[in-house]
């Protein structure tokens, strides 16, 4: 006899109620659970929240949705990742219950595990499909672990004297710790600690770093170097199935663009965190387009075809780097993640991956951030599906797009694959108009839901 785990659903041997994923995680499988069942609607939904911010109003909003403190039972969890690292492999979780992360996250997360992660993948489509297939994971800037890679960085560094590089810690955010350098002896300290003598031993140890090429010709507008923030929705790995969300936002330097001062954070780094300490920041104007603002500028100044290309790019970067992790990530069915893509292009039109964020920034800087951010996680809500009310057949809910689901999904109506007009569309519209209201109204007329959307 055999049956399933509840949570990952993996076969479990008679007289063995343990999954082996589960056996030191203080999970349990039942025999009760033979067969996974359908989800049921459920009329009230207990929650709990570890952020204080914009996702905390949108579920205390929420019709049907509780709050629970402390200790209480709960059905979900927009958790932080200390939680998640603390808890997740001792905590039982019932069948409908659902948490914002994938255990092990920080594959795609971390500086130093993408690169590792895209380099191995890159490796393996040219070993399968060859040269020319691999060239379309080019798009994340040569890279080096430091400590650990530091003499390969030196080579590197060596082949292409006089150029920029900049360096990351692997696990801070919001533009700390990051710096520029052309000078090996700016860090010195990452060499000291790839071969410790016995004196160095007892020296604390440099904290980890990537040192990466830095992309010296951004495209500008008004003269300032930009990124695009995007919102990608992960509901599985295995099989892959994952959401773009049409809105998102350009993040703009408050300096004009120059490298002749490389020590100049507001030139080089755009995360809001950091612009908004320039003397001269102003907190109305903001340093934030959206991303319809700048798919429209684009298009006035290069053309549809132009923009359509670039983007597509862009798509390319969001599946290949969900593909590159999706057999390292551990699928729980319990986990979702929502992330946010930090992508810059530069003057040939061409998008780099810089970072992907398991936990992008909710706090609004604006009343229009706000607002953005309130409709990004009403519709994450929506596709999480706490209240049981989908079909699981849809392609669009709210201002989400289905784009990967097991496969390419295409915007003809009818089959994921099918094509139009003999050509393949991928079924994603960044920057386009974001009717959600709309969308959301036909979506759930007919379960005559009083949902406020």
């Amino acid at each position: 006899m055999v049956t399933l785990c509840c949570s990952c659903a993996i076969v479990i041997v008679e007289n063995h109620n343990t999954c082996k994923h589960h056996t030191n995680a203080g999970h349990k499988g039942s025999y009760g659970y033979q067969k996974l069942k359908e989800r049921e609607p459920r009329a009230c939904i207990r929650f709990k929240c570890a952020l204080t911010n914009t996702i905390l109003d949108i579920l205390r909003q929420r019709p049907g949705w509780v709050e629970v403190k402390e200790e209480g039972e709960w059905d979900f969890y927009w958790c932080d990742v200390s939680w998640l690292r603390e808890n997740f492999d001792h905590t039982y979780m019932d069948e409908h219950v659902r948490i914002c992360h994938f255990r092990n996250h920080y594959e795609l997360t971390r500086k130093n595990y993408i690169v590792k992660n895209l380099k191995r993948f890159r490796k393996q489509i040219e070993r399968e499909a060859g040269k020319l297939e691999a060239t379309k994971c080019d798009f994340f800037p040569k890279t080096f672990e430091m400590p650990s890679e530091y003499h390969l960085f030196v080579e590197e560094f060596r082949k292409n004297p006089g150029i920029t590089w900049i360096m990351k810690p692997v696990a801070r955010s919001q533009g700390r710790g990051i710096f520029l350098f052309r000078k090996l002896k700016d860090v010195i300290d990452w060499r000291k600690d790839g071969v410790r003598t016995d004196d160095q031993k007892d020296e604390t140890q440099v904290e980890n770093y990537v040192a990466q090429c830095y992309i010296e010709n951004p495209y500008l507008i008004g003269g300032r170097k930009f990124d695009l923030r995007v919102y990608v929705l992960v509901m599985s790995y295995i099989p892959l199935k994952a959401w773009l969300y049409r809105d998102g936002f350009a993040r703009f330097s408050n300096t004009r663009f120059t490298l002749s001062s490389i020590d100049d954070h507001y030139v080089h780094l755009t995360n809001v965190a950091v612009q908004k300490t320039a003397p001269d920041y102003d907190p109305e104007k903001g340093c934030k387009w959206t991303i319809q603002r700048f798919r429209q500028y684009m298009t006035a100044k290069h053309g549809a075809e132009v923009v359509e290309t670039l983007f597509a790019e862009m798509d390319n970067i969001f599946i290949k780097s969900l593909q590159s992790v999706q057999k390292v990530i551990i699928s729980d069915k319990h986990c979702f993640e929502l992330y946010g893509y930090d992508i810059l292009i530069d003057q040939d039109l061409k998008p780099w991956l810089l970072e992907v964020n398991a936990s992008p920034s909710l706090t609004a800087s604006s009343q229009e951030d706000y607002e953005l951010k309130c409709c990004l996680l009403k519709d994450t809500l929506h596709i999480v599906d706490m209240e049981g009310r989908l079909t699981g057949k849809e392609k669009r809910i709210g201002g989400f797009d289905l784009m990967w689901n097991d496969g390419p999904v295409s915007r003809a109506e009818g089959n994921v694959d099918t094509p139009v007009n003999g050509s393949f569309m991928a079924n994603t519209h960044l920057g386009y108009n974001n009717d959600r209201k709309k969308q959301l109204k036909q979506l759930f007329k007919p379960l005559h839901t009083q949902q406020k959307v």
